[in-house]
């Protein structure tokens, strides 16, 4: 493959799929810094991950793949770094600036409350809320993650119950 034809293919996944990528950015990082260093992650792995794509799944199935498998690496390198950093931390005295719930309008603090349920789920169940919330079908969630379309539904229905015991207290438009 050339570097013309690596190139032609990356701009279109990122034209036709960027949502994808932002949703498992999204519900992988919760800040926004964090989800920049994210998405350049995901970017450079998806960039190297084009010559071994052979066409045997769809690209959106690859796409998440190679976004998830990240964002799952991604974590566990930030998580080890801010245990390294936390002490320095401790010692900073200085308030962080966080948006007020005030300042959100309802439907982005819905979303933002489900998005941080989502964070608290064990990792191939926020895969798999992702993608369902991305509109895959069960055959392609089964085959991103190796999983039968069966198995597939149970997790569905659990992440499901999962999801509204944490948001109970939430308001009703969620």
């Amino acid at each position: 493959m050339t570097a013309q034809e690596q190139e032609t293919i990356f701009r279109r996944w990122l034209e036709e799929h960027l949502g994808l990528m932002l949703k498992v950015v999204r519900g992988c990082a919760t800040a926004p810094q964090d989800q920049d260093d994210l998405f350049q992650d995901v970017l450079l792995q998806l960039w190297s991950s084009i010559p071994a794509f052979r066409g045997e799944a769809k690209e959106t199935t690859w796409i998440y793949r190679v976004a998830f498998n990240t964002a799952l690496a991604w974590r566990r390198v930030e998580r080890r770094r801010r245990e390294r950093h936390e002490t320095f931390l401790k010692l900073d005295a200085s308030p962080r600036a966080q948006p007020s719930h005030v300042d959100l309008l309802p439907e982005q603090e819905i979303v933002e409350r489900l998005y941080a349920a989502i964070r608290q789920l064990p990792k191939v169940d926020v895969s798999l809320a992702l993608m369902h919330l991305d509109g895959l079908s069960y055959q392609e969630m089964a085959e991103v993650l190796g999983i039968s379309e069966n198995y597939v539904g149970v997790k569905l229905n659990r992440i499901r119950k999962q999801l509204a015991e944490q948001l109970k207290g939430a308001p009703d438009e969620l």
